[in-house]
């Protein structure tokens, strides 16, 4: 049996990069304070101002890279240090069991692995004079007792629990060191230990890692880890043990947190570093539960990995106190050192309670978070070399992949990466990050993809404020239920029940929404008020995806509920929208064509000429492409729909998604699936008298711009539309 998963992702470049940052929030109002942390690869000092940025599109066929200095409101040089970058999950507590004198112990956990790994430590108990560790090797596992070693050759298969342990006898001098694995025989060793050996006198507790730093990190799960009194002597066929427990670690208990539950007269709690990921299938499980709060005792593993990477708990650079008066809008803090710069991008949002003016875009983070320095982005060679050559950011995360993975990545032994953080530099939401290799444009995506829009805004004297999907999960749909036009941005792919909600209420309120992109209000994520700066996704039940959530990890650790597509509960994005995800290919474009219900909403088109839109961009060449929506009354929507206009010459390469298949030839609507790989613009008059229009394409924002300027039948459209939902 091979032990290589099917999808491994390749160790990364852990370089850091010159200087980057971070915020300890996406936005905040006038009056407010954001904290920043800065790390420089070599110390010395860095300057800081504030910026206003206007463009992030640094190709120079478009509207470039546009800023409007503030360094009256900020601006100063500050000393620079390199902060740390550590990887890798564990968990620790910080006073293990005091172990009674003269008595056996022994130190024990279930282990399941997919990847037999070099060295990593399972378990380990540290007092700073001495310390025993229980790990794995590439060729069985191995004790530590201070500076002697004991190795178990023993061949152990992955994908199979396995109990291990470790027993140490004072009296007789010995140490026995075995595992037993799920329906197969126990293999042990037992050797004698020098005489002048010691046992930690209480210490720390460190689980998948060890050592100061931590180092020997463990990829794979581990459950019920546990110091006993006496040998191990029997494990049962079902791997439990009958010793008396000082002190073991549940980890069915707190599934939602980071801290870890000690039980057993000795135990104390612990806590989580990097983010491994709970509420997964433990030793117990038997599949006839899926869901971890019906039955928290089949869950009580937790997966660690090697390469995770939480929050950087990087220390304070400078406060930046956001000005009173500083309007609404998209903000960057510029640094530069002596080897690069660095941006670090927020959202100022209009006083709370008061709008400052008719339009407000809704900044799309979740998303921005869900591709945070996801390893694919700009990966090339001659993306890179473009970037460079116009001014963009050089930094990906593929080539800096020090500030952790996107949630459209793997781990080392190939299991999806499910947690995200905002508390690290996220180099996928930069001014001028260039994403994809895009022969017929920029290349760009999410953030500066959706600067076309608010450049657009700006060159067209429309006021607009600025708030994100935090915003409206934290505050709901109070926050925009009074702008007479909500914009959203090119990819809106990822919410939160209270995000959502927030939407759908605006919409069922009467509120008029434009919805400006693709793939849309499709993936459900999770959040907890206790850990704001996460966001979670498990890839359940089918959907575009890169992985894979695993059986009986569909559900969310940090929420409780299912995860997957909002369609697999019952919140297809056409009852919001009016269209839904369709299909998907590579970065192209191409066009619509206007329908024959155009006439429908006749306004819309004032001032087009022709029936063809969108033969042009910034974005794969056109305002149709990459990914798409489709209008499709099986899956409902907010009103009476009117398609207007539906694209035409969709390449070959772009395709149905899966979710739309029932078999290898037969749709879900029974259609052929090449007319439904198609966006569909369209307008929906809703019955409280609101409205929605919907492009149906991430690509339709590049198109604002044509030739040397914003101008063109997509840009008039857009105006229409904001004209007639601002008209009151």
């Amino acid at each position: 049996m091979t032990t290589e998963p099917r999808l491994r992702i390749p160790r990364l470049n852990t370089d850091a990069m010159p200087i980057t940052g971070y915020v300890d929030r996406l936005s905040a109002r006038g009056g407010e304070s954001l904290t920043a942390y800065v790390g420089l690869a070599e110390s010395g000092d860095y300057t800081a101002s504030l910026v206003r940025v206007i463009s992030g599109d640094c190709n120079p066929q478009g509207p470039g890279m546009r800023f409007e200095q503030l360094d009256h409101l900020f601006a100063g040089t500050f000393p620079g240090v390199r902060q740390p970058l550590d990887s890798g999950s564990f968990g620790e507590v910080a006073a293990g069991p005091a172990l009674p004198s003269g008595a056996a112990t022994t130190w024990s956990a279930l282990v399941w692995f997919r990847l037999q790994p070099e060295t990593a430590t399972v378990l380990a108990q540290e007092d700073g004079t001495t310390s025993v560790a229980l790990q794995m090797t590439a060729t069985g596992l191995r004790a530590v007792i201070g500076s002697h070693t004991v190795d178990l050759a023993a061949r152990l298969d992955p994908l199979r629990w396995t109990r291990v342990w470790i027993s140490l006898d004072p009296i007789s001098r010995t140490l026995t060191l075995g595992a037993r694995q799920h329906r197969r025989a126990g293999v042990a060793i037992t050797a004698k230990v020098p005489g002048d050996f010691a046992l930690p006198d209480g210490g720390m507790i460190g689980i998948a890692a060890s050592g100061t730093p931590r180092r020997h990190h463990f990829t794979g799960k581990i459950e019920r880890p546990g110091v006993y009194l006496g040998v191990l002597l029997h494990v049962a066929d079902d791997l439990d043990i009958a010793l008396t427990p000082l002190a073991e670690w549940d980890f069915t208990l707190g599934i939602g947190t980071q801290t870890i539950c000690g039980v057993g007269p000795e135990a104390r709690d612990g806590v989580l570093h990097n983010l491994p990921t709970r509420a997964v299938t433990g030793q117990r499980w038997t599949g006839d539960e899926p869901a971890w709060r019906h039955a928290p005792d089949h869950y009580g593993a937790i997966h660690f990995h090697e390469d995770d990477f939480g929050s950087c708990r990087w220390s304070a650079s400078f406060t930046l106190a956001v000005p009173e008066t500083l309007p609404s809008g998209s903000y960057a803090i510029h640094l530069v050192c002596a080897g690069g710069e660095d941006w670090i991008p927020f959202y100022v949002l209009p006083p709370r309670g008061r709008r400052t003016a008719d339009v407000v875009f809704v900044a799309p983070t979740y998303t921005y978070l869900a591709y945070a320095n996801c390893y694919f982005a700009n990966r090339s060679e001659a993306s890179q070399a473009r970037a460079r050559a116009w001014g963009g950011s050089a930094y990906t995360g593929s080539r800096y992949g020090s500030y952790g993975r996107s949630t459209y990545n793997w781990h080392a032994d190939g299991s999806g990466v499910c947690l995200s953080s905002r508390h690290r530099p996220i180099l996928t939401m930069r001014p001028g990050m260039v994403w994809e290799d895009d022969p017929h444009g920029s290349g760009v995506r999410h953030y500066p993809a959706d600067t076309h829009l608010l450049a657009w805004l700006e060159a067209k004297g429309i006021a607009f404020d600025v708030v994100t999907d935090e915003d409206l999960d934290d505050e709901g749909a109070d926050l925009i239920r009074s702008y007479p036009c909500v914009l959203t941005g090119t990819h809106p792919e990822y919410h939160t029940p209270g995000s959502l909600d927030a939407f759908q209420d605006y919409v069922d309120g009467g509120g008029h929404l434009a919805y400006l992109g693709g793939n849309g209000f499709y993936w459900r994520i999770a959040r907890d008020r206790a850990q704001p700066e996460l966001i979670e996704c498990r890839r359940a039940e089918g959907g575009i995806r890169l992985w894979a959530a695993e059986p009986g990890e569909y559900y969310h650790q940090l929420d409780g509920c299912l995860g997957g597509m909002w369609r697999r509960s019952g919140r297809h994005p056409q009852s919001l929208t009016g269209i839904g995800f369709s299909a998907q290919g590579p970065f192209v474009a191409t066009h619509y064509r206007r329908t024959a219900d155009a006439g429908s909403a006749a306004w819309i088109f004032a001032g087009v000429d022709g029936d063809v839109i969108g033969d042009y961009g910034l974005s794969g060449g056109g305002a149709a492409g990459f990914e798409l929506d489709r209008a499709e009354p099986l899956y409902g929507a907010p009103g009476q729909v009117h398609i207007l206009a539906t694209s035409e010459n969709v390449p070959p390469t772009i395709t149905l998604v899966n979710e739309e298949m029932l078999t290898e030839s037969l749709t879900v609507t029974g259609e052929a699936a090449e007319r439904l790989a198609r966006a569909d613009m369209v307008y929906v008059e809703t019955p409280a008298g609101g409205g929605v229009f919907a492009t149906g394409s991430i690509t339709f924002c590049g198109s604002l711009w044509n030739g040397d300027g914003f101008d063109g039948p997509v840009s008039t459209i857009l105006g229409n539309v904001i004209r007639r939902f601002t008209a009151g």
